[in-house]
């Protein structure tokens, strides 16, 4: 009889220059935003974030420890989504190690965005009177920002949507955006809105291309 022979070794996709390994590790996060809730829960926090330091004076140690938080939760829920995946792949059966390695890499993004919403708590409550005196300024970069914090989210929802609609959302957010400019206390923390606003519909795009490669495999 003869023995099961073993499946042929993995050849990974081997990047001939820096420009093809940046556009495997922006597939990579992509990826993770099409696949994960979470991840997209913390882009949609990220773009709040965001909006709140570009409309409110802050210190250059509140914006640099705000820009912080928000890419440390990122890196940390990349990570997270990695290792499910490589979980995943080292077993095909329920074992007990395999969800606890999970619930751990899990556990360790959860500390990190509770810690990064208490700072953020913290820089808001320090910078009190700054708030308040700039009450006009305030009022008006919330009635523009949750807009476009709205469509940053509607544009990675797993609702099939007609790609021009994801189009239109995508333009009428970085209007809305770009209107902020006009007032914005921080172009750093608006530009990283606008990145956060094209990991969003690079999602959605993404999302598409699956859904149509699904379609013509069928």
């Amino acid at each position: 009889m003869d023995s099961p022979k073993n499946p042929p070794p993995f050849k990974g996709r081997a990047p001939s220059t820096f420009f093809q390994s940046v556009l495997y590790a922006w597939d990579g996060l992509i990826h993770t935003a099409v696949h994960q809730r979470n991840m997209r829960m913390h882009l949609v926090a990220a773009i709040m974030v965001g909006l709140v330091g570009s409309g409110i004076p802050l210190g250059l140690a509140e914006k640099v420890t705000m820009i912080f938080c928000v890419l440390l939760v990122l890196f940390a829920e990349v990570l997270n989504s990695a290792l499910e995946h490589l979980v995943d792949l080292a077993t095909d059966t329920v074992h007990e190690n395999a969800r606890h390695a999970k619930d751990a890499a899990a556990a360790g993004v959860l500390v990190l965005a509770l810690g990064s919403t208490v700072i953020f708590a913290l820089i808001l409550v320090h910078n009190a009177e700054a708030i308040a005196s700039n009450g006009a300024l305030v009022q008006r970069q919330v009635l523009v920002g949750a807009p476009i914090t709205f469509l940053g989210g509607a544009l990675m929802h797993e609702q099939k949507k007609p790609l021009w609609l994801d189009g239109a959302m995508f333009f009428a957010a970085i209007c809305l955006l770009g209107y902020t400019l006009t007032w914005s206390q921080s172009l750093v923390l608006s530009a990283m809105t606008f990145g956060m606003l094209v990991v969003c519909v690079a999602a959605a795009w993404k999302r598409h291309h699956e859904r149509a490669d699904g379609a013509a495999q069928k």
